[in-house]
């Protein structure tokens, strides 16, 4: 995934201002880039911009090898389906469904065998550490670190190619966010995603492969 020189302007009153100005970044598969700053710095305008949810006033986005540029926005979402994934920062499980609905749920969209579903589901959940008991428990009865692997886990269903992170232990304690942060890592290696990890919080950010700072939409 890559962007180059992107530039992003919002509507604010009789002038625009800059969201992200001149913004570029390459991710490879495998690695692991955080990008940390503070609240109104562009890191949520750059997370929507490279997920194709917002297309940009200048500059290219690529992901796995297509310029979305002059995409349609039926070929965005088709796009955003087949490899981008997304961690939001809440979970928003859905609360009458165990943790292993929740996938197959997902993958009962994108169609196929219910066997090869339920194989698929069962890797992924495997693959963030969540036990065979767990996987069977609604939302209110995980904990606040194991919602958020399911979180994961659902974002990878589909193998994307990219996966954005958006702010995943803000309703974390430390301990917690550093699992959350650990296992980000284990997974963006296992599964070769190109990750960007977007974050206030710069102490839990050793497992990254790079970290950038973002302030006022500039990138360095």
């Amino acid at each position: 995934m890559s962007l180059e020189a992107v530039g992003l302007t919002y509507p604010d009153g009789d002038r625009r201002l800059t969201a992200l100005d001149a913004v570029s970044l390459e991710v490879a598969p495998g690695e692991l880039v955080a990008v940390a700053g503070p609240s109104g710095s562009g890191k949520s305008s750059l997370l929507a911009v490279a997920a194709t949810l917002l297309r940009p006033d200048a500059g290219r986005v690529t992901v796995a090898g297509q310029d979305t540029a002059r995409m349609s926005a039926r070929a965005r979402t088709a796009l955003r389906r087949e490899h981008i994934g997304i961690v939001f920062q809440q979970a928003n499980l859905l609360p009458s469904l165990t943790a292993e609905e929740q996938l197959l749920a997902v993958e009962h969209v994108r169609g196929g065998s219910v066997r090869a579903a339920r194989a698929r589901v069962g890797r992924l959940l495997e693959s963030v550490s969540l036990d065979a008991a767990k996987r069977r428990r609604r939302p209110h009865q995980l904990s606040g670190g194991e919602r958020q692997r399911v979180n994961i886990a659902r974002a990878l269903s589909g193998s994307p190619s990219v996966l954005l992170v958006d702010e995943p232990t803000s309703a974390l304690d430390r301990e917690r966010g550093e699992q959350v942060v650990e296992l980000l890592a284990e997974v963006t290696r296992t599964h070769r995603t190109a990750t960007v990890l977007v974050t206030h919080d710069r102490e839990l950010l050793g497992r990254a492969d790079r970290v950038l700072t973002m302030a006022d939409g500039r990138l360095c």
